[in-house]
């Protein structure tokens, strides 16, 4: 049963919001604390008992709250609060820790305590949620690739990942497809690529084909649920996303 809350915000309504909803949906919850910044939160996570749970929002007024795993030990669930893009925090999804959209909504927030009312039933919820935290941090504070050095015969040359429309591979060969109608050889796997490339805006839609947005030209519904892409300066006649992938792409598109 959730009694003692801290909530890491900087923004005063926001916190002030969220205490209400709170006081409403958990009758006798404690705030234990309101604070501010990722100093003032190392300090009492170190210095005060462990919560129940920790609201905590991912802009905070000396960086970003992902920092404070860096410096303390964080032994309680943490319902992350923020108005960050939802694809870019699909890992929070995927690894079982909730995170909310701002403006905080009274639904959202009973939906949140849902979740961690079952994540707490289970035996191995303290290793699942610290495990969660950790591969989330990596995914969204991981540096992304902006440029590729290649070789054009004897030279070398940088070209910037903006102007890239899409990756594909073809023999066993990594081709980057920029926006001048050009492909230029890359040293290196899709699968590589998928580890430095920013994923709001390169799509991994099937085995042999990264793509950005500005990539497609056209979409068409085909067989098994699938969809057909049609892109600039393509002659490939079957570029298809992978069943499995086709509900994340419509996402990834709609973000």
């Amino acid at each position: 049963m959730i009694q003692g809350v801290l909530i890491i915000e900087d923004e005063p309504h926001a916190a002030q919001r969220l205490v209400k909803l709170m006081e409403e949906l958990v009758p006798g919850v404690k705030i234990l604390g309101k604070i501010d910044s990722v100093k003032k939160s190392v300090q009492w996570i170190v210095e005060n008992p462990t919560p129940d749970l920790i609201f905590m929002d991912i802009q905070l007024a000396d960086g970003i709250s992902f920092q404070i795993f860096d410096q303390c030990d964080v032994k309680c669930p943490v319902i992350f609060t923020t108005a960050y893009d939802a694809y870019a925090l699909k890992a929070f999804k995927v690894n079982s820790i909730d995170y909310i959209l701002k403006p905080v909504d009274k639904d959202d927030l009973e939906a949140a305590f849902r979740k961690l009312n079952s994540l707490t039933s289970q035996s191995n919820f303290s290793h699942q949620i610290l495990a969660s935290i950790g591969d989330a941090v990596k995914t969204l504070t991981r540096k992304h690739k902006t440029r590729f050095v290649i070789k054009v015969g004897e030279h070398l040359k940088s070209i910037e990942v903006s102007d890239i429309q899409y990756f594909f591979s073809l023999e066993k060969t990594t081709f980057a497809k920029v926006a001048d109608g050009r492909k230029h050889i890359l040293d290196i796997t899709l699968d590589q690529l998928e580890d430095v490339l920013d994923p709001l805006h390169f799509f991994r839609i099937n085995r042999k084909y990264i793509i950005s947005p500005g990539a497609i030209q056209d979409m068409i519904s085909h067989t098994n649920s699938r969809i057909k892409l049609v892109l600039k300066g393509s002659d490939d006649a079957d570029i298809i996303v992978a069943r499995e992938r086709v509900q994340e792409f419509k996402d990834w598109l709609d973000q």
